[in-house]
């Protein structure tokens, strides 16, 4: 009996993004009878996952062709054409295009004859980004691709490895896929990509993050909520410092990729800020903005972190006021600098330091949700019992409300990690 494929999806939101598209290419393409995993190359822990869970599908689907893809498909196509439970690797391109699935789609006879391995060179994909997905998410948002790839290169990081240089939607794409949304009852939009503020730097007039931002705004009124993934906090332009002082519809919330608060751990990375910049940043958007709440991602363990430079990390964490921590205990990945830096930092180390900025941030989320009992939250419901205030902090309903919709509600207590309304 013949049924649709399967997808697997893992690592982070613009891979969930990518499965949709997918879904919809290898149905287009009458795929069947495929399991296709979607796999993350961020550390050497998501790799080893990425193992796992084909041998468990290919335990589960026997009969099924097995398709692996993503960025560590991309970074390590060797690794996983070499597993005998692999039918087909295929890259971070090549799973966007609509002829790879539909020469998929003549069945075995095809997938026996082709190469196992169907993996380009991304460093030389220069096309604009984007399969458009109208309404991936749940019911009440949807997630807008507007960006890929990217030009940075930190010691630590394999992604533009997967992910290739940066490439940007061109405004007027995005702002009519946003269009169609709202048209479909979408109350938020999450703007998303591999490197967010570097949106525009490849299009004609080199427009910045920000100009994208009041342009949706401006053309888009009847768009409720506007938000933003994960920005590199030094490169904010004028006029998204503008947009966050003055729109209401965009959400007070920004997660800022800031990986370390110690200036000599940051040169090593190879990033772009200091940790002065970073704190001046969170003081600049929170004058503009004072409900304004920062996520951020920190990495534990980097080459040749001390102690003392380690607590410089843990005193970031009150310093910019964050509240929602990403922490990543360093992993080695092979072919990036940073793995062959000799003073590598001992796992337990590693581990110990990890646990105390989860500590921190878990701290600093008790702090944010005791600060909000008492006040009144314009919350977007995700289901009949949760919804997010503008800050992304969850709330929890005893009476069913309706999904996708904006309810004014006031805060009467915590439970856990979430508001009580």
């Amino acid at each position: 009996m013949t049924q649709p494929p399967k997808f697997t999806t893992l690592g982070c939101r613009l891979n969930a993004y990518e499965t949709e598209a997918m879904k919809e290419l290898s149905a287009q393409a009458g795929v069947e009878n495929a399991v296709v995993v979607n796999t993350c190359a961020v550390t050497a822990e998501a790799v080893r996952k990425a193992r796992q869970e084909i041998r468990k599908l290919r335990r589960d689907n026997p009969d099924a062709t097995l398709i692996v893809t993503g960025c560590a498909a991309q970074t390590e196509p060797a690794t996983f054409s070499s597993m005998d439970e692999v039918d087909m690797v295929i890259g971070n391109t090549e799973k966007m295009q609509a002829d790879t699935w539909q020469r998929m789609a003549k069945g075995p006879d095809f997938i026996g004859d082709a190469e196992k391995v169907q993996v380009d060179d991304i460093m030389s994909v220069t096309e604009t980004a984007g399969h458009l997905i109208d309404g991936f998410g749940t019911r009440s948002r949807a997630y807008v691709q507007v960006q890929n790839g990217c030009d940075h290169r930190c010691t630590f990081c394999i992604i533009p490895y997967g992910r290739g240089n940066s490439r940007s939607v061109a405004a007027g794409v995005v702002v009519d896929q946003i269009k169609r949304l709202v048209d479909r009852g979408y109350n938020e939009v999450v703007l998303t990509g591999v490197d967010l503020t570097s949106w525009g730097a490849d299009l004609p007039g080199e427009p910045r993050l920000g100009d994208l931002v009041m342009r949706i705004l401006r053309l888009v009124p009847d768009l409720p909520r506007l938000r933003i993934s994960s920005i590199d906090s030094i490169e904010a332009d004028e006029n998204l410092m503008q947009a966050i002082a003055t729109e209401p519809r965009l959400m007070p919330h920004l997660h800022l990729s800031l990986q370390s608060g110690d200036d000599m751990i940051l040169k090593r990375m190879k990033r772009r800020h200091l940790r002065d910049d970073a704190i001046a940043f969170c003081q600049e958007a929170r004058k503009l903005r004072p409900d304004m709440t920062f996520g951020a991602d920190i990495i534990a363990g980097f080459p040749t972190e001390t102690d003392a430079m380690f607590d410089n990390s843990l005193k970031l964490v009150t310093d910019c006021d964050l509240t929602w921590l990403h922490v990543f205990p360093y992993s080695k990945r092979e072919g990036t600098p940073a793995a062959r830096i000799p003073d590598q930092v001992n796992g337990n180390i590693i581990k110990a330091r990890a646990a105390k900025l989860r500590a921190a941030g878990d701290a600093q989320v008790q702090q944010h949700l005791a600060a909000q009992v008492g006040l009144t939250h314009q919350v977007l419901l995700e289901n009949p019992h949760m919804g997010r205030t503008a800050q992304f902090t969850e709330v929890s309903f005893d009476s069913p409300q309706v999904e996708g919709q904006i309810v004014e509600a006031q805060i009467t207590g915590i439970k856990g990690a979430q508001l009580v309304a």
